[in-house]
């Protein structure tokens, strides 16, 4: 699934109980008055150097090698959440109220009514551009980031735009029982890939598990875990991680990226949360503890992609606001302090992930997230999605 890196993805009011267990103090990094400064510049950056006129956002900088004057709703939506996250900070986040909810805004001009079901083009729509095929992960996406401002802002349109994706995420299930591994959401609309994805169905139960949490419908619940054992029957690997995707001629793409594994263990999380069922606690452990211990070798979390560990470390503090355990935060920590003096460009505030190419928008704004997250305390990790 690299070609995507390449192509112009009620914590407050549940009252969701815990698991019992002794206190745990944060792991020793930089202090969260630093990773808040860290976010506030790596996003001022951001709005600099990819900013336009009309409030939307630039693929790249520079962006003079795409003939695209605005970005793709994948990297869009990364910005976004990074806003999102800003807002969130304790003590500071309302200086982003503003920058959050113009962000969510953004993501009209990308809105296709006319198909059916409705849901988010790739590319913005006339008469900014000219649409795109639909993924069903970049609904996702945006669909969890409605989710959060929604449990943030109490915004019941987010909330309502939210179940609409959930919508278009549902109408990709394969329906076909002749596929190998009958079933699984689609990756995207587009006629050039028939693959089901580990990132197009870990998503979309999280999607699902929140909307269950939100309004007790018990569909959202059976379709999260329609998903969930579907990804889990068809792409966990021996090692107990993810691999990506599988083609309707049933052969597996075995790479295992970070987002991957982030994606299943918050399912895992959410299900014990939604249903109180020990396993799925078990489950999102064990997944963690085998992706840290994969990615802290050899190159480490530097050898993924910026915007797919970002997902990654999100969803391993959902589990951590679950099931608290220090070695989360130390390894985000220990990745974000790696960046931040190994690839940031101090005169921009721009991070260079590969010097021989222009920056881009999904990994700017996926280090926003990365660093606004460890300014915010483990208590408000659930109202994350």
């Amino acid at each position: 699934m690299f070609k995507r890196l390449i192509r112009p993805v009620l914590a407050a009011g549940l009252g969701l109980a815990l698991t019992a267990g002794m206190a745990v103090q944060p792991a020793a990094a930089a202090p969260a008055s630093s990773a808040a400064d860290r976010a506030a510049s790596s996003y001022a950056a951001l709005k600099k150097y990819f900013g336009t006129s009309n409030g939307l956002l630039l693929e790249q900088y520079p962006n003079a090698t795409t003939n695209n004057p605005y970005s793709y709703v994948w990297p869009y939506s990364q910005a976004t959440i990074g806003a999102l996250n800003l807002a969130g900070i304790p003590g500071r986040g309302y200086a982003y109220d503003a920058e959050a909810k113009a962000r969510i805004a953004g993501y009209a001009p990308y809105w296709n009514a006319g198909t059916t079901p409705p849901g988010y083009d790739s590319y913005v729509r006339p008469p900014l551009g000219q649409g795109g095929d639909k993924f069903y992960d970049d609904n996702e996406w945006i669909g969890l980031s409605l989710i959060q401002n929604f449990k943030s802002t109490g915004n019941r349109a987010s909330l309502a735009r939210a179940a609409q994706t959930f919508q278009l995420v549902t109408h990709g299930w394969d329906t076909d029982t002749t596929h190998p591994c009958a079933g699984g959401v689609f990756w995207t609309q587009a006629p050039w890939s028939q693959d089901r994805n580990t990132v197009s169905n870990g998503p979309g139960a999280e999607l699902g598990l929140h909307l269950y949490l939100l309004t007790g419908k018990k569909s959202y619940l059976d379709w999260a875990k329609r998903m969930y054992d579907w990804a889990n029957g068809c792409l966990l690997a021996p090692n107990g991680l993810y691999w990506d995707h599988i083609d309707l001629a049933g052969t597996i793409e075995k790479t295992q990226w970070s987002y991957n594994q982030g994606v299943m263990l918050g399912a895992s999380t959410l299900l014990y949360v939604a249903t109180h069922d020990p396993k799925y606690l078990r489950s999102a452990r064990s997944i963690a503890s085998a992706a840290l211990a994969f990615y802290q070798s050899g190159k480490g979390f530097t050898g993924q992609p910026a915007e797919f560990n970002s997902i990654f470390f999100k969803n391993l503090l959902i589990l951590d606001a679950v099931h608290p355990d220090p070695s989360y935060r130390a390894a985000m920590a220990g990745y974000a302090d790696q960046v931040w003096t190994t690839y940031r460009d101090p005169a921009t505030g721009l991070f260079h992930f590969d010097p021989t190419q222009p920056v881009t928008l999904l990994q700017q704004g996926s280090m926003v997230q990365t660093y606004a997250l460890l300014a915010w305390p483990r208590a408000a990790y659930l109202k994350l999605a």
